[in-house]
């Protein structure tokens, strides 16, 4: 298996092995707790035409933009196009623009000198500044704000940054990676992204399909995952039954590479070290149509399930609006913000991703209810 693991600089060690090519961090125990997907592989074909892109863009300096939901390996993605890149020499910096504040979230890209605010005890380089002379990775960019859209784009533009609390220009020399799991193209047309940023940052668009699209991965990540957290357990390595590896390939990943690698920690935590077996895996039951085993027809009956809970929910709101209460408006985005922030238990990434909205936009909304200050 040819195995390439990322350190924090984003360098690659590859070790030649048997079997499929395997992408991970360097040390995945550090990222087991977080959304990210943990490690990457390209057997299915969808997977092997993403490397095939991905090993035809690395080389130039253009900007690509990495589309996927949460947990489909979007960060190792960028990474893969670092190491490949002739700036794999120089610095990897990662920012997920949705973990700062909007009042602090410039600071960071940008830095600031000292005095510029309260608390600004010293002056300090921003991840632009940090990043010069190899790959800035901007993870969920969909959630910057609008003011800090417009330096982004600047800087873009003019290949320099401006501090905050400076009037000095810095020139940087930066290959911007951003990634979103949101559809921008949305946010531009609700508003919430500028137009001109997007078509400056889609210069290159890489899909990464989700999981329940490449089945071809999920097999050779499974066994990945087994053999990783089987040293980590100090365990042996249980073998997959029939009915197991069945049961992996129907069931939808609705949480990707992130929910198959939890998936197979739990269960060989409660095996019995020999075989692995469904109950082991303790999914939600999936209900397929009669006589069907494949993925179409998961996919098929939720759809139909979809379809159900729409009509009913026409039905409800078009009871409501015939009686025309106060704050109509008011009161459905609550219902369904609050909902889907318990149903997430009280996950906000996970919230907004449910929603398909971004995380400033979701934090926004939850102290306009008082949740949250």
């Amino acid at each position: 298996m040819g195995h390439i693991a990322f350190n924090d600089y984003g360098e690659a060690e590859y070790k030649a092995l048997s079997g499929p090519s395997v992408i991970t961090f360097k040390n995945p125990s550090q990222v087991s707790l977080s959304i990210r997907a943990s490690a990457l592989v390209f057997e299915d074909a969808e997977s092997r035409k993403l490397l095939s892109l991905i090993e035809r863009v690395a080389p130039s300096d253009v900007t690509a933009f990495i589309m996927g939901e949460t947990g489909t390996g979007k960060e190792l993605v960028a990474r893969h196009l670092h190491a490949l890149s002739p700036r794999r020499y120089g610095p990897f910096a990662a920012i997920n623009c949705g973990a700062f504040s909007e009042s602090l979230v410039e600071s960071e890209l940008f830095g600031h000198e000292k005095g510029s605010f309260t608390g600004a005890i010293a002056s300090k380089q921003g991840w632009f500044e940090s990043a010069n002379g190899g790959t800035l990775f901007l993870d969920e960019i969909g959630d910057l704000p609008l003011s800090t859209q417009v330096k982004l784009l600047r800087v873009i533009q003019q290949r320099e940054i401006v501090r905050v609390g400076s009037r000095k220009a810095i020139p940087i020399d930066v290959r911007l990676v951003a990634a979103t799991n949101v559809n921008l193209e949305d946010a531009v047309k609700a508003g919430r992204f500028r137009e001109d940023l997007y078509y400056r940052i889609n210069v290159v668009p890489i899909q990464i399909a989700p999981l329940r699209n490449r089945p071809g991965d999920i097999l050779p990540l499974a066994e990945h995952f087994l053999s990783i957290y089987k040293s980590r357990l100090q365990t042996r390595q249980p073998a997959l039954s029939a009915e197991t590896i069945q049961l992996l390939h129907q069931y939808p990943w609705p949480g990707n590479i992130r929910e198959l690698e939890n998936v197979i920690h739990r269960a060989l935590l409660v095996s019995d070290g020999i075989e692995l077996r469904p109950r082991d895996l303790n999914l939600p039951s999936i209900q397929l149509g009669s006589g069907t085993s494949s993925a179409g027809a998961v996919h098929e009956a939720g759809s139909h399930s979809v379809n159900q809970q729409t009509c009913t929910l026409d039905k409800a709101l078009a009871e409501m609006i015939q009686h025309e209460p106060e704050k109509l408006y008011e009161t459905v985005n609550r219902k369904l913000v609050l909902g889907a922030y318990a149903y997430c238990r009280e996950n906000q990434v996970q919230t907004a991703r449910v929603l398909g909205i971004s995380r400033n936009i979701l934090r926004t909304l939850l102290k306009q209810f008082g949740v949250i200050q």
